[in-house]
């Protein structure tokens, strides 16, 4: 794609358009399956989905910049920004969908990142692209939520005390942006 179509695209879409692409509806059921995963393990995963790439990020673009490496930049960026790094057990997942780019990226904190390797969570991205390149996106992100928590039930297990002892950290209603 060319840099000139690329950035009038990026230009083009705004929040309003993030809010239809994943509508009301979509919006309450992917709450539910956060809330329904998160009871199965300590972790803690909070969806973002944003329309396009803030300008600064397309300027690094437009200078040279993969634009997998600008949409990674921008993913890691909202991992700080909506706190999913600050969880108690240091076990908090982002999943960061670009409609502009119909990409998907996965930021995991530190425990988290110590037990899935970066092959895994790139298996995981590949298995859901199509989903998210055929704008299919609310099936898209159940899988991905699904295979976050396989991740996330293996590795941080919940158990009968956690249930009754840890506070929901971060939101489970899909950031829209």
């Amino acid at each position: 794609m060319s840099a000139l179509a690329r950035l009038v695209r990026h230009l083009w879409l705004d929040a309003a358009d993030a809010r239809r692409a994943v509508g009301p509806d979509a919006i309450r059921r992917l709450e539910a399956r956060v809330r329904e995963s998160e009871r199965q393990h300590t972790g803690e995963i909070c969806l973002c989905v944003e329309a396009s790439l803030p300008m600064s990020y397309l300027w690094r673009h437009l200078k040279g910049a993969p634009i997998a490496a600008v949409v990674r930049e921008r993913a890691v960026t909202l991992f700080g920004k909506l706190r999913v790094w600050d969880t108690e057990l240091n076990n908090g997942v982002l999943i960061y969908l670009q409609l502009a780019e119909h990409r998907v990226e996965i930021v995991a904190d530190r425990a988290v990142a110590r037990t899935v390797s970066e092959a895994e969570w790139q298996r995981m991205i590949a298995d859901v692209t199509p989903a998210f390149r055929a704008n299919r996106y609310e099936e898209g992100l159940e899988r991905t939520i699904d295979a976050v928590s396989a991740v996330l039930r293996s590795g941080f297990p919940a158990t009968d005390a956690d249930g009754a002892a840890r506070s929901n950290q971060l939101p489970n209603r899909p950031v829209v942006r």
